[in-house]
């Protein structure tokens, strides 16, 4: 059988950045690998970062939003049966930030996928530098996604997790079990915290066989009704002293929404510049390659606000956003 693995975390957690790694080890030991983009929004920009891993021998496929949840299942369980009929080793799938957990157990309880698949390992990215109390539907993302995890892994480490960061998440990602009335509790043994620059064969065997828990929770939202969101700021040249200054007046107007993360890349003098911004910092750092995009993740967050601060230090005609 196929084993398929499920990435999971909220909004702006690391898992695109988790993947590629994961992905990578898999890689290096043989096994053929096809990653399955499952995403609610209409565009999926995530995709765009996985694609060093198709000049690599990985098949890469997407199942784009923009339909009804059922529209959304039918194509997520037909994308499953072409990649079951093509016998990989392993299907790694990534949804959306904002997914339903029963609708990866339901569809690989439906003929034939049951007899081409065996759910090998549910790993929940957490963010290790998120907020204390995020919004009441990303809490409930939070917990009801971490309810069923095998491992619950801590991203944007540096260095040695520190105990009384891992206590943190783990209070944090509890109490959102609690609000949902899951009676799962998670302890250190199901966490995995480490820098991920650092990770050993070791490490990824136990990542690949961590397995997964069937919890019970409360729904408290579906999909359609999460105000998170993901937008799109396209064809984008802006001065590079000037970026880090913008980014800051962006998460600082509360007319723009309640803004998690501003990620993507910026054409440099020579290069590319890689943004990285949540409210407590702003990383910026120099690349090689990279693709005019900004990417703004948060709760009722306004494009058209958001449009008036790049427009105005934008030199790029073909600005778009999404």
């Amino acid at each position: 059988m196929t084993r398929i693995d499920l990435i999971t975390g909220i909004l702006g957690s690391g898992k695109t950045t988790f993947l590629l790694k994961y992905a990578r080890h898999c890689m290096s030991r043989g096994e053929s690998i096809a990653i399955l983009e499952n995403d609610f929004g209409a565009v999926n920009i995530d995709m765009l970062m996985l694609q060093e891993l198709k000049k690599e021998g990985c098949r890469l496929e997407m199942i784009a939003g923009g339909c009804d949840a059922d529209c959304h299942r039918r194509r997520f369980k037909t994308q499953l049966i072409s990649l079951g009929m093509q016998h990989f080793d392993r299907v790694i799938v990534e949804p959306s930030g904002i997914f339903d957990m029963d609708e990866f157990f339901d569809i690989l309880h439906d003929p034939p996928l049951d007899n081409w698949f065996e759910i090998g390992s549910i790993l929940t990215i957490a963010d290790g530098e998120m907020e204390q109390q995020l919004s009441p539907q990303m809490e409930y993302l939070l917990g009801s996604q971490a309810a069923c995890c095998g491992k619950l892994v801590i991203s944007k480490l540096r260095g040695e997790a520190e105990d009384s960061l891992v206590q943190s998440v783990l209070d944090h990602v509890n109490s959102a079990l609690e609000d949902i009335r899951c009676d799962r509790r998670l302890a250190f043994r199901d966490v995995f915290a480490k820098d991920w620059e650092s990770l050993t064969d070791d490490d990824y065997r136990l990542l690949g066989s961590a397995g997964y828990r069937g919890s019970s929770y409360v729904k408290k939202f579906s999909p359609e009704d999460i105000e998170s969101s993901v937008h799109y700021f396209m064809h984008i040249a802006i001065p590079q002293d000037k970026v880090e200054p913008l980014i800051a007046e962006i998460f600082a107007d509360e007319s723009c929404g309640r803004i998690f993360r501003i990620k993507g890349a910026l054409p440099a003098e020579v290069g590319w510049l890689k943004i990285n911004a949540t409210r407590e910092k702003t990383e910026i750092s120099e690349v090689t390659e990279g693709q005019p995009v900004l990417i703004v993740i948060g709760d009722n967050v306004s494009r058209q606000r958001i449009d008036e601060y790049l427009k105005p230090l934008n030199t790029d005609t073909e600005y778009v956003s999404i």
